[in-house]
Protein backbone atom coordinates (compact mmCIF):
# COMPACT_ATOMS: atom_id res chain seq x y z
CA UNK A 1 0.00 0.00 0.00
CA UNK A 2 2.78 3.33 1.11
CA UNK A 3 4.50 2.43 -1.87
CA UNK A 4 1.88 2.37 -4.44
CA UNK A 5 1.08 5.48 -2.66
CA UNK A 6 4.97 6.65 -3.00
CA UNK A 7 4.59 6.02 -6.46
CA UNK A 8 1.33 7.43 -7.20
CA UNK A 9 2.45 10.96 -5.36
CA UNK A 10 6.11 11.25 -6.58
CA UNK A 11 5.07 10.09 -9.94
CA UNK A 12 7.44 11.51 -12.45
CA UNK A 13 5.12 14.18 -13.93
CA UNK A 14 4.38 15.62 -10.85
CA UNK A 15 8.06 16.40 -9.57
CA UNK A 16 8.90 19.17 -11.69
CA UNK A 17 5.94 20.93 -10.22
CA UNK A 18 6.98 20.12 -7.07
CA UNK A 19 10.90 21.51 -7.70
CA UNK A 20 9.55 24.37 -9.01
CA UNK A 21 7.54 25.36 -5.89
CA UNK A 22 10.19 24.05 -3.61
CA UNK A 23 13.04 26.49 -5.85
CA UNK A 24 10.32 29.45 -5.94
CA UNK A 25 8.80 29.66 -2.56
CA UNK A 26 11.10 27.40 -0.27
CA UNK A 27 14.33 28.53 -1.22
CA UNK A 28 14.84 32.38 -0.02
CA UNK A 29 17.15 34.35 -2.88
CA UNK A 30 17.87 31.23 -5.43
CA UNK A 31 15.06 33.16 -7.96
CA UNK A 32 14.83 37.06 -8.08
CA UNK A 33 12.52 37.20 -10.99
CA UNK A 34 9.41 36.63 -10.96
CA UNK A 35 9.11 38.77 -7.28
CA UNK A 36 7.47 36.31 -4.53
CA UNK A 37 3.78 37.85 -5.86
CA UNK A 38 4.24 36.63 -9.77
CA UNK A 39 5.45 33.31 -9.14
CA UNK A 40 2.23 31.65 -9.28
CA UNK A 41 2.20 31.72 -12.74
CA UNK A 42 5.35 29.95 -13.11
CA UNK A 43 3.70 27.02 -11.30
CA UNK A 44 0.39 27.66 -13.76
CA UNK A 45 3.26 27.09 -16.80
CA UNK A 46 4.79 23.99 -15.34
CA UNK A 47 1.64 22.37 -13.92
CA UNK A 48 -0.04 22.92 -17.57
CA UNK A 49 3.00 21.60 -19.77
CA UNK A 50 4.72 18.90 -17.72
CA UNK A 51 1.23 17.41 -16.08
CA UNK A 52 -2.03 18.48 -18.21
CA UNK A 53 -0.55 18.37 -21.86
CA UNK A 54 1.27 14.70 -21.04
CA UNK A 55 -1.69 13.30 -18.60
CA UNK A 56 -4.47 13.86 -20.77
CA UNK A 57 -2.59 13.06 -23.64
CA UNK A 58 -1.26 9.32 -21.64
CA UNK A 59 -5.26 9.54 -20.74
CA UNK A 60 -6.63 9.31 -23.83
CA UNK A 61 -3.93 6.31 -24.88
CA UNK A 62 -5.45 4.32 -22.51
CA UNK A 63 -9.28 4.94 -23.10
CA UNK A 64 -8.21 4.75 -26.79
CA UNK A 65 -6.42 1.10 -26.01
CA UNK A 66 -3.26 1.90 -26.56
CA UNK A 67 -2.06 1.43 -23.29
CA UNK A 68 -3.57 -0.73 -20.75
CA UNK A 69 -3.50 2.06 -17.80
CA UNK A 70 -1.63 4.74 -16.69
CA UNK A 71 0.67 2.88 -14.89
CA UNK A 72 2.76 2.32 -18.39
CA UNK A 73 4.12 -1.29 -16.89
CA UNK A 74 4.83 -2.46 -20.26
CA UNK A 75 8.06 -0.53 -21.60
CA UNK A 76 5.98 -0.96 -25.31
CA UNK A 77 3.49 1.40 -24.13
CA UNK A 78 5.85 4.06 -22.65
CA UNK A 79 6.98 5.86 -26.21
CA UNK A 80 4.33 7.58 -27.07
CA UNK A 81 3.25 9.05 -23.60
CA UNK A 82 7.32 9.62 -23.00
CA UNK A 83 7.01 11.98 -26.73
CA UNK A 84 4.32 13.59 -25.02
CA UNK A 85 5.67 14.47 -21.67
CA UNK A 86 9.04 15.59 -23.50
CA UNK A 87 6.73 18.20 -26.16
CA UNK A 88 5.19 19.21 -22.83
CA UNK A 89 8.50 20.00 -20.79
CA UNK A 90 9.87 21.50 -24.21
CA UNK A 91 6.89 23.59 -24.45
CA UNK A 92 7.39 24.48 -20.44
CA UNK A 93 11.24 25.63 -21.46
CA UNK A 94 10.19 27.88 -23.78
CA UNK A 95 7.67 29.75 -22.31
CA UNK A 96 9.71 30.53 -18.91
CA UNK A 97 12.43 31.81 -21.34
CA UNK A 98 11.78 35.26 -20.59
CA UNK A 99 15.29 37.47 -20.50
CA UNK A 100 14.45 40.50 -18.32
CA UNK A 101 10.85 38.87 -17.14
CA UNK A 102 12.06 35.30 -15.49
CA UNK A 103 15.28 34.10 -14.09
CA UNK A 104 17.50 32.27 -16.49
CA UNK A 105 17.89 29.67 -14.27
CA UNK A 106 13.57 28.66 -14.54
CA UNK A 107 14.08 27.79 -18.48
CA UNK A 108 17.47 26.02 -17.86
CA UNK A 109 15.67 23.96 -14.74
CA UNK A 110 12.87 23.02 -17.60
CA UNK A 111 15.78 23.02 -20.03
CA UNK A 112 17.51 19.79 -18.36
CA UNK A 113 14.09 18.14 -17.61
CA UNK A 114 13.42 17.59 -21.37
CA UNK A 115 16.75 16.16 -21.70
CA UNK A 116 16.42 13.68 -19.23
CA UNK A 117 12.96 13.11 -20.45
CA UNK A 118 14.08 12.26 -23.88
CA UNK A 119 17.36 10.19 -23.15
CA UNK A 120 14.99 8.36 -21.22
CA UNK A 121 12.34 8.07 -23.99
CA UNK A 122 15.28 6.83 -26.43
CA UNK A 123 16.48 4.11 -23.44
CA UNK A 124 12.90 2.86 -22.92
CA UNK A 125 13.08 2.07 -26.81
CA UNK A 126 15.34 -0.71 -25.73
CA UNK A 127 15.24 -0.90 -22.05
CA UNK A 128 12.89 -0.44 -19.34
CA UNK A 129 14.69 2.46 -17.20
CA UNK A 130 12.71 3.82 -14.26
CA UNK A 131 11.22 7.20 -14.99
CA UNK A 132 10.88 7.31 -11.03
CA UNK A 133 14.35 6.99 -10.82
CA UNK A 134 15.34 9.51 -13.43
CA UNK A 135 12.64 12.10 -11.64
CA UNK A 136 14.40 11.71 -8.37
CA UNK A 137 17.54 11.45 -9.65
CA UNK A 138 17.23 14.93 -11.20
CA UNK A 139 15.72 16.36 -8.05
CA UNK A 140 18.46 15.45 -5.75
CA UNK A 141 21.61 16.62 -8.33
CA UNK A 142 19.33 20.04 -8.62
CA UNK A 143 19.32 20.50 -5.00
CA UNK A 144 22.81 19.48 -4.52
CA UNK A 145 23.84 21.95 -6.79
CA UNK A 146 21.83 25.07 -5.60
CA UNK A 147 23.62 24.08 -2.19
CA UNK A 148 26.77 23.69 -3.34
CA UNK A 149 26.80 26.59 -5.32
CA UNK A 150 25.35 28.34 -1.99
CA UNK A 151 22.52 29.87 -3.64
CA UNK A 152 19.99 28.20 -0.89
CA UNK A 153 20.46 28.82 2.66
CA UNK A 154 20.20 25.91 5.73
CA UNK A 155 16.49 25.25 4.27
CA UNK A 156 18.52 23.86 1.25
CA UNK A 157 20.19 21.33 3.49
CA UNK A 158 16.85 19.71 4.53
CA UNK A 159 15.24 19.97 1.37
CA UNK A 160 18.76 18.21 0.29
CA UNK A 161 18.16 15.13 2.65
CA UNK A 162 14.51 14.83 2.08
CA UNK A 163 14.97 14.65 -1.73
CA UNK A 164 18.19 11.70 -0.89
CA UNK A 165 15.90 9.69 1.18
CA UNK A 166 12.52 9.95 -0.98
CA UNK A 167 14.66 8.98 -4.07
CA UNK A 168 15.82 5.61 -1.97
CA UNK A 169 12.29 5.10 -0.30
CA UNK A 170 10.87 5.60 -4.53
CA UNK A 171 13.44 3.53 -5.71
CA UNK A 172 12.45 0.57 -2.92
CA UNK A 173 8.83 1.43 -3.69
CA UNK A 174 9.16 0.63 -6.90
CA UNK A 175 11.37 -2.81 -6.68
CA UNK A 176 8.60 -3.71 -4.14
CA UNK A 177 5.73 -3.73 -6.76
CA UNK A 178 7.67 -5.33 -8.94
CA UNK A 179 7.86 -2.51 -11.33
CA UNK A 180 11.78 -2.59 -11.97
CA UNK A 181 15.04 -4.41 -11.40
CA UNK A 182 17.38 -3.03 -9.20
CA UNK A 183 19.81 -2.62 -12.33
CA UNK A 184 16.49 0.38 -14.00
CA UNK A 185 15.84 1.91 -10.42
CA UNK A 186 19.73 2.43 -9.63
CA UNK A 187 20.03 3.67 -13.80
CA UNK A 188 17.15 5.80 -13.72
CA UNK A 189 18.73 7.47 -10.47
CA UNK A 190 21.93 7.92 -12.25
CA UNK A 191 20.65 9.34 -15.54
CA UNK A 192 18.84 11.64 -13.87
CA UNK A 193 21.79 13.16 -11.32
CA UNK A 194 23.98 12.78 -14.38
CA UNK A 195 22.02 15.74 -16.18
CA UNK A 196 21.63 17.46 -13.45
CA UNK A 197 25.31 17.95 -12.34
CA UNK A 198 26.22 18.37 -16.72
CA UNK A 199 24.05 21.46 -16.37
CA UNK A 200 25.82 22.65 -13.64
CA UNK A 201 29.34 21.96 -15.54
CA UNK A 202 28.20 24.22 -18.23
CA UNK A 203 28.26 26.99 -15.37
CA UNK A 204 24.27 27.08 -16.01
CA UNK A 205 23.23 27.38 -12.65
Amino acid sequence: MLATVLSAVFHPLLVPLYLFYVVCYQLPGVVLRPVLSGRWLVLVIVAACTLGLPGLGTALLVRLGYADSVELRQRQQRTLPLLLAAVGFATASILLYRPGQLDALLAWLMAGMTLAVLLTLLITLRWKISAHGVGMGGAFGLLLLLHLSGAADLAGVWWLAGSAALAGAIGSARLALDAHSPAQVWAGLALGLGVALAIGAVNVL
